[in-house]
């Protein structure tokens, strides 16, 4: 996996990041999902390095990277601080303007990240999400039953955490079964990497406190940002699982047309929720018509 690129820790915005880092060219920064880490990128990230700088960072709380502890206004797990990570991640690196590809909760990272910081995010990829403010205020009983474990993390600590630490493996089988049910798609190599990153102590708690955030802070950011007119400014590619609920409850591509100024576009890719493993080839041919370089 990630022949040819550097495995490193860098510094984020108050939390140290684990990295993978390959390739020349423009830079691009890719973000990944829950339960999942950077390793989520594998089948694509070498494909990339091709053409871009790629760099694929563990969000904080996840995988092996920097986990601050719990606390009352989940402020350390709102995705601003989270964005905030990126941009003192890139800029260390030399890179003041970079192309975004994202998925699940990185992409919720990422539309923060172009709300917050217009000026360093040129292009941005989404995979399988509407903004956080548009599920929650269209929340129905459709959306509370399909996407029970936001309600189910988001309860106070540490009822879910004591809860997933009973059998943390088991809770991983049930987080990743929605669709579709066979989990053939997950790299042994790549599964082996999310379960060592959930045992390892604060990674369940700061998984909680993502979902904790976006009940609560990361919703007082996103109307501050409507209120103010902040809509993403730069293209944006939108990409869903055909087969997974995004698709079943939203069209996606009017809900980001309600969220930016710049181009929206993108489709449905032939998955489930898990884009680039169950549909890299695809996904790779959306982002090679979208990122410049």
């Amino acid at each position: 996996m990630f022949e040819g690129f550097v495995e490193e820790r860098r510094a984020g915005d108050g939390a140290e990041l684990r990295l993978r880092r390959g390739g020349e060219g423009p830079p691009l920064l890719l973000l990944h999902g829950n339960p999942q880490t950077h390793v989520m990128w594998h089948k694509v990230a070498p494909v990339l390095a091709r053409r871009f700088t790629v760099v694929c960072p563990d969000l904080r709380g996840y995988g092996l990277s920097g986990k601050p502890p719990v606390s009352a206004d989940h402020a350390a797990y709102s995705k601003r601080a989270m964005a905030a990570d990126m941009v003192a991640l890139m800029r260390g690196l030399g890179f003041e303007r970079f192309q975004v590809v994202s998925h699940d909760r990185g992409a919720r990272v990422a539309h923060r990240l172009a709300l917050d910081a217009p000026e360093a995010v040129t292009r941005l990829c989404t995979m399988d999400i509407v903004p956080t403010l548009h599920h929650f205020e269209k929340t129905d009983m459709a959306f509370a039953m399909g996407y029970y474990h936001w309600f189910f993390l988001a309860q106070p600590h540490p009822k879910p955490e004591r809860m997933i630490l009973r059998d943390v493996e088991d809770w991983f089988d049930i987080q990743t079964s929605r669709e579709p049910k066979d989990r053939g798609f997950f790299h042994p190599a790549a599964r082996a990497d999310y379960l060592a990153a959930l045992h390892r102590p604060g990674t369940v708690e700061a998984i909680c406190e993502d979902y904790r955030a976006a009940t609560s802070i990361d919703l007082e950011h996103d109307r501050a940002s409507r209120a103010a007119g902040r809509r993403v400014a730069c293209p944006l590619l939108a990409l869903w699982g055909a087969k997974g609920k995004v698709a079943e409850w939203y069209e996606p591509l009017e809900v980001w047309r309600g969220y930016a100024d710049g181009p929206v576009t993108g489709g449905a890719v032939n998955s489930g929720h898990y884009l680039p493993e169950e549909a890299p080839d695809e996904v790779l041919a959306a982002l090679d018509g979208f990122l410049e370089g």
